[in-house]
């Protein structure tokens, strides 16, 4: 039966993320305002999806800590869920993404449509100074600069592997940091098709204010996180 909703869960998930991309090309051309809206708009159903076939749902914590304007989000990174499933949480986030999805046929240009911020990683140097000029821009029209500072998925209690941009980024934007906790690979896992049921958790922590040293800052954000993070993994484990 497990096997059966996580087949049905994923039909439902890919021509509902197929039929919202190609009827609605057409927000490519329309106001970024508009486009972002069906972007949350999917992230809802996809959301609203997961708990009605796969029984996965959803709780949000400290939500309330998050600032009215524009900061610096800095989130945990477990599953494919993270990247549909936080977007309705956020006024209008910009996220940073690799640049070669901007290739992919309609999410790629979508990906540009909603002023993300794609960031070559095999220029180091330059794409650091690209990617905080691109995030200084976006802050500047309010919006919450989302990274995900380990790069790529880690499994539930995986031993952390923090890169050096989201610090630049900090360093660069003088706002508010929120360290964001989750457990959604328990129930969303890497490279399989299986959804467990049970319930994500994402946890908003409290905001790390602007301009302490960069290994202060580090330390408080890494320790706060990875606590936070290792908390929610084994509240869903139990």
């Amino acid at each position: 039966m497990l096997l059966l909703r996580s087949l049905l869960f994923a039909l439902a998930f890919y021509v509902t993320t197929a039929l919202m991309l190609v009827f609605g090309s057409w927000l490519l051309i329309a106001p970024r305002s508009w486009a972002m809206a069906g972007l949350k708009l999917h992230g809802i159903i996809c959301v609203w999806l997961l708990r009605t076939i796969a029984g996965t749902k959803l709780e949000v914590r400290g939500h309330e800590k998050l600032p009215a304007g524009a900061c610096l989000v800095v989130s945990k990174h477990q599953s494919a869920w993270d990247t549909f499933g936080l977007i309705p949480l956020f006024r209008d986030p910009a996220i940073v993404l690799k640049d070669e999805l901007k290739w992919i046929p309609f999410y790629g240009w979508f990906c540009v449509k909603f002023e993300h911020i794609l960031v070559k990683r095999d220029k180091a140097a330059k794409a650091l100074k690209q990617m905080t000029t691109d995030a200084q821009s976006r802050a500047q029209d309010g919006r919450e600069i989302v990274i995900f500072p380990e790069g790529t998925r880690q499994a539930p209690g995986a031993p952390p592997d923090y890169k050096p941009g989201y610090v630049a980024l900090y360093e660069a934007l003088e706002l508010p940091c929120v360290p964001l906790a989750l457990n959604s690979g328990l129930f969303w896992p890497r490279r399989t098709l299986m959804r467990y049921p049970g319930t994500i958790v994402v946890e908003f922590l409290d905001p790390i204010p602007p301009g302490l040293p960069r290994k202060e800052f580090r330390k408080i954000l890494e320790a706060r996180l990875e606590e936070a993070a290792n908390r929610l993994v084994a509240e869903g484990r139990r």
